[in-house]
């Protein structure tokens, strides 16, 4: 896959292109493969999400919150990006995923290319579409959380440390009272997508979901598998705001030590797994949830 040249990466695209997102996968497991909290890849990391939104940061719209959280293997300084396209209506629908790579898979190939990867660049490339499209209705912002991977073994301690603190950071502000919606992107690179029923998200965005894969002519791609995924949007649920995660936790044929599907947290999460269709179908989604939700307020 032939990278894209500055250019070309930061231009605003007329319409979400699921090709691109996936060109920017490529480019950033390539650019910053073992992004684990604290290594080096994790700094390239952040630098390659910051290189794609030079222009929201001049114009003030990009926000780097630095925070440390205790954590098993002691007090680790995190970020979060939040990319803010400035919309007419008062009121903020959230897009986010996680942008790091599991830490207690530090000593293995572990590229993270559809848990973690995927996302990361479908946001980019949303942010692409959203310089064409400037918001109408509520303002649009993406977020990139750190730290959603335990540090040891998943706990409600132990996990989801990025979007704990934002949630907790704009609650005590008062930003969190402006989310109409929060939809979180997890995991939706796969080849073979489908779409859970996540039983941890707020039934009405559910059914926009529903809404939203009828009129992108993705219905077949939802719902054939009814979970309760526990990720980063539960800590804005707790907080009352209606949250939707957009999660395909079935990734891979299952095995004994991974019955979620034998590519999940193993080396074998490659490039070779993830598609354009699959990023296509979930930018068509999540860019018809947008307009929904308008509709909705």
């Amino acid at each position: 896959m032939p990278t894209l040249a500055p250019a070309q990466a930061h231009k605003a695209a007329a319409k979400f292109s699921g090709q691109a997102a996936y060109g920017l996968t490529s480019e950033y497991i390539t650019a910053a493969p073992h992004r684990w909290i604290g290594s080096p890849d994790h700094a390239k990391a952040e630098e390659f999400i910051k290189s794609h939104f030079k222009a929201e940061a001049a114009k003030g719209d990009f926000e780097a919150d630095h925070f440390d959280a205790n954590t098993p293997a002691g007090r680790l300084p995190m970020t979060n990006y939040i990319v803010r396209f400035p919309g007419k209506k008062d009121g903020v629908i959230v897009v986010a995923s996680h942008y790091e790579t599991n830490y207690p898979l530090r000593d293995i190939n572990f590229v993270g290319a559809n848990d973690g990867g995927s996302t990361t660049a479908l946001l980019i490339e949303l942010g692409n579409y959203m310089r064409a499209h400037p918001p109408e209705g509520y303002s649009v912002w993406l977020v990139f959380f750190d730290g959603e991977e335990a540090i040891q073994s998943w706990s409600d301690h132990d996990s989801l440390y990025g979007s704990r603190h934002l949630a907790a950071k704009w609650s005590a502000n008062g930003t969190i009272s402006k989310i109409k919606a929060f939809l979180l992107t997890d995991m939706i690179g796969d080849k073979d997508l489908n779409i859970d029923k996540d039983g941890n998200s707020t039934p009405w965005l559910l059914d926009t979901l529903a809404v939203a894969a009828k009129n992108t002519g993705h219905s077949s791609y939802i719902f054939r598998n009814p979970t309760e995924v526990s990720d980063d949007h539960l800590p804005f649920r707790q907080r009352g705001v209606p949250v939707l995660d957009i999660i395909d936790l079935d990734y891979g044929p299952p095995t004994q030590e991974h019955p979620e599907g034998g590519y999940h947290h193993t080396a074998l999460d490659t490039l070779d797994k993830v598609s354009a269709h699959s990023l296509q179908i979930a930018g068509d989604l999540v860019i018809e949830m947008i307009r929904l939700v308008n509709l909705h307020g």
